[in-house]
């Protein structure tokens, strides 16, 4: 075996294979498209499984790749020396190409002639065969023929060497180990053993069969090889090591750690443990915030286990006494050096990775230390239990931040357990009531009542080209029931042969209209797409009826057509500006486009200033002066990448996929209908921007003869400021700073008179002042004396007492004013505003608190304030005393 680092491992595999006719296709994004089920891609064959299934792969039928995986199942289990959440796949495939002859040769040269490995020190298994499939005798001559020795090559049973789906592509697989000098650990010791005798390096799978669903095997009519090697475990071993955070992978990492912290890798198991965790989730977490995918800490989804993983390296960073700026020092490591040649991607957003990874722990430690002190008060009131109530779980979720992991994860430290039903039900709880209170309506067809109508019948859009067409009535229902007939004033829905109907899709909100037959008017209120291919025209019959079969003219109200254009069209303008603007960063995660608006929200961990607004204003309105031609061309969604064309991350695009473009300065896939020309926009405004979720901005904005009304509408609340200030619009600015000034010289005077009311209303109290164990107190109550007049009282009555306790309450509305100050030689001596009031307060009703020198209270019971008063005198004793 030879030295090997990581950058030539990858470099290797890759000029291994392309010497042989392989095309590298590159990684794609870690967050899956949702087509497996899958939330990451979690092995190199995930994101081939569609060419494998029969898919013809623009690249050709020899294909290879290093992918990145993210498998967080046991993420329990890092920690140890080999458990990584995210990890390397080494692939290679033959789609309908070469196959078993030629994959065992290539297996074995690779492990020979490039990696050294001595054929006494190598094994492989192949498929013994069962009931179904026979024993893979072809897959063991080319093993031994390509190098291995025939005593090395095991027949092993379907679950080790049977790769497969439910049904469709399929067959035997075949796994390389290498071989130990230690002694086997009984007869039956052979690959698959756990006692370290044999070492799995790689495996090929030989899908040859075609699974029926009545679980017969045929023969592939293209067979297909899928090889599939794990980077770190075959670096680790290459280098002879046993563990892989000692691989170059890690070790630039853990030596930042180590000097960070002080404390050395492998001296405490703890501390060890606590290091691999820090190192495995800021590297996992590194990569998910740079792929292209852009992801950001969330309460759901991939940014749940985002979150989670953050959270989990921040709480052992703690164990290790490292600072915020320390782990991210760490965290710049993968970025700077580790992934710098492999990953690009990194490099370009390494700016927003380390900004991202700073407001979540920053936003994770503001919560940590008070929910690790509900934690332990958890734990004292626990008594015999040995399971935590799954209701403080969620409190500490939900309130602290806690994912409920882990909190297993401390529970487990304790020898405790969670009870993760109560934890569910307590969530679930919160769900049904945020419904219960949410504010919404939404019209919509019940969909299910078109399932038993038949495949053939579907809707052909014809709205990008026109806003009126001749259409045939398909079918009819009304409410859940299929109907021959609609009558005049029932509600229901149409479905026709063709529509120029848009449906609502991608954000757009569908189109509104009319459809006629003769005298007989039908109002469309929405429309919405169904499964098959079908579109709903949901809304009232207004006049006449229908019949199904009945020919009619279908009508697109298009002014709300034009100005729904306006208002998408500028929403691409706006994205490709705040990208200008703020940097690549920005992706769109949801927009909605009606008449009135568009409302785009977007990736930004910050808000976006009134300077950067301005900009991003300023550069949409001058594209529309610009007039650009709107084009729209249908074509691949291979073409439409090389296009550069923007696409919506997640997004499942079809095979032909529709490019829209703003002249050269917004190319975007996207099937919404839009203006021709940027021109016909008219204007631009933004009317708000805010946050709307961890990392995630909204903007919302006008077009066309909405900004003109939106200005009138202002331009008439000016007038009648400026009616009501006896002025013009024009001096209305400096009417208001005229206002002001007198307001506040006004309010200056109040405060005097207030302040001296308040003086002659307590009078002389000097006389009033006891000494309590060696420190004055001065306890007294006004009437109709506020907090701000309270405030200016005790500092003239502690400069008359010279050091010493101020204690005032004043009744004022049927309320309690109650105040405390102390002087630093009080406060010497014993004496604690905050404290005091806070014992004192409830003789009035009342709570409050503050700081060793002033401190103030309100309360409801008036009654209650010579008591109030004379408990002051009893605490006061027991500070001083």
């Amino acid at each position: 075996m030879r030295k090997i680092t990581s950058k030539e491992l990858r470099k290797e595999w890759i000029e291994f294979y392309e010497k042989r006719g392989h095309k590298d296709v590159g990684a794609v994004s870690l967050v899956s498209d949702g087509s497996t089920g899958a939330m990451f891609n979690v092995a190199g064959m995930q994101p081939i499984m569609p060419y494998l299934l029969g898919k013809p792969h623009p690249l050709g039928t020899r294909l290879c790749n290093v992918q990145g995986c993210v498998r967080t199942n046991d993420i329990d289990g890092v920690g140890d020396k080999s458990h990584l959440t995210f990890f390397e796949m080494m692939g290679s495939w033959s789609l309908g190409d070469y196959f078993k002859k030629e994959r065992c040769q290539w297996s074995y040269e690779l492990l020979t002639e490039v990696f050294q490995f001595d054929r006494d020190h190598l094994a492989a298994t192949v498929f013994e065969g069962d009931e179904n499939a026979p024993r893979d005798e072809e897959g063991a001559k080319y093993r031994i023929e390509s190098g291995f020795k025939p005593e090395n090559v095991f027949f092993l049973p379907k679950e080790d060497n049977w790769w497969g789906l439910e049904y469709g592509p399929c067959g035997p697989d075949s796994e390389m180990f290498y071989v130990s000098d230690q002694e086997p650990c009984g007869p039956d010791c052979r690959p698959g053993c756990h006692c370290g005798k044999y070492t799995e390096i790689g495996n090929d799978v030989f899908m040859q069969y075609d699974k029926q669903k009545d679980g017969t095997l045929l023969p592939l009519a293209k067979k297909n090889v899928d090889t599939g090697w794990g980077l770190e475990r075959n670096l680790m071993f290459l280098n002879g090591i046993d563990d892989v955070y000692q691989t170059d992978l890690f070790t630039g990492v853990i030596s930042s750690i180590e000097k960070a912290s002080g404390k050395k890798y492998g001296e405490d198991e703890k501390l060890t443990r606590s290091m691999r965790i820090v190192a495995d989730h800021l590297r996992t977490s590194v990569m998910l915030i740079g792929d292209e995918a852009k992801l950001l800490p969330a309460n759901g989804g991939p940014g749940y286990v985002l979150r989670r993983l953050i959270r989990r390296a921040v709480r052992h960073a703690k164990v290790l006494n490292l600072e915020t700026e320390q782990i991210l020092s760490a965290a710049a490591v993968y970025i700077d050096d580790v992934f710098a040649d492999s990953y690009p991607l990194l490099t370009k957003n390494r700016a927003f990775i380390l900004d991202e990874l700073k407001k979540e722990i920053a936003r994770f430690e503001a919560t940590l230390e008070n929910g690790m002190k509900e934690f332990k008060k958890i734990l004292s009131e626990q008594g015999d239990s040995k399971t935590i109530d799954g209701k403080n779980a969620f409190y500490l979720y939900d309130t602290f931040g806690f994912p409920y992991e882990l909190t297993v994860e401390l529970a487990e430290e304790e020898g405790l357990s969670v009870d993760e039903a109560g934890f569910k039900e307590a969530m679930e709880a919160q769900k049904k009531q945020a419904r219960e209170h949410a504010n919404f309506s939404q019209k919509s067809a019940e969909t299910s009542v078109f399932d038993s109508l038949g495949d053939e019948i579907t809707t052909t859009f014809t709205g990008y080209e026109t806003t009126k067409d001749q259409g045939v009535i398909l079918a009819l229902a009304s409410g859940d029931t299929l109907s021959d007939t609609l009558t005049e004033g029932s509600e229901g829905t149409v479905i026709c042969d063709k529509t120029p109907f848009y449906a609502t899709k991608g954000g757009q909100e569908g189109d509104t209209g009319l459809i006629q037959s003769g005298s007989a008017v039908f109002e469309v209120q929405s429309t919405m797409h169904l499964p098959k291919g079908r579109v709903a025209h949901i809304g009232v019959m207004k006049q006449g009826s229908f019949a199904k079969g009945e020919n009619v003219t279908l009508l697109v109200d298009e002014g709300r057509r034009a100005s729904t254009c306006r208002n998408h069209s500028a929403t691409h303008l706006m994205q490709k500006a705040l990208r200008d603007v703020l940097g690549d960063h920005v992706e769109q995660k949801g927009s909605f486009q009606d008449c009135e608006r568009t409302r785009f929200d977007f990736s930004h961990g910050q808000a976006v200033t009134k300077e950067e607004l301005e900009q991003v204003e300023a550069i949409v309105n001058a594209k529309i002066a610009e007039a650009l031609p709107v084009t729209t061309q249908e074509m691949s969604l291979e073409d439409a990448k090389k296009t550069g064309a923007m696409a919506l991350f997640g997004e499942k695009y079809g095979d032909s996929v529709r490019v829209v473009s703003m002249g050269d300065f917004s190319v975007e896939l996207c099937g919404g209908t839009h203006v021709d020309n940027t021109g016909r926009i008219g204007s631009f405004k933004i009317l708000s921007e805010g946050g709307v979720a961890a990392g995630i901005r909204r903007i919302e904005a006008i077009t066309g003869t909405n900004v003109n009304t939106y200005y009138q509408k202002l331009e008439g609340q000016l007038a009648e400021a400026a009616a009501l200030l006896k002025t013009s619009p024009d001096n209305l600015t400096e009417r208001i700073r005229h206002l002001q000034e007198q307001m506040k010289s006004l309010q200056s005077e109040n405060e005097a008179l207030k302040s001296a009311a308040a003086k002659e209303a307590l009078g002389d109290v000097t006389d009033q002042v006891k000494e309590i164990g060696g420190v004055k107190l001065l306890a007294t109550a006004l009437s109709g004396v506020d907090m701000n007049g309270l405030r200016d009282l005790g500092d003239q009555l502690k400069e008359k007492i010279g050091e010493g306790v101020v204690v005032l309450a004043s009744e004022d509305g049927g309320r309690v004013n109650l105040m405390v100050m102390a002087t630093q030689g009080a406060i010497d001596a014993g004496a604690h505003a905050g404290n005091l009031i806070k014992a004192i307060a409830g003789k009035v009703g009342g709570g409050g608190g503050g700081r060793p020198n002033m401190a103030q209270a309100g309360g409801k019971n008036p009654a209650g304030i010579a008591d109030c008063l004379k408990e002051a005198e009893s605490v006061l004793a027991g500070q001083v005393g």
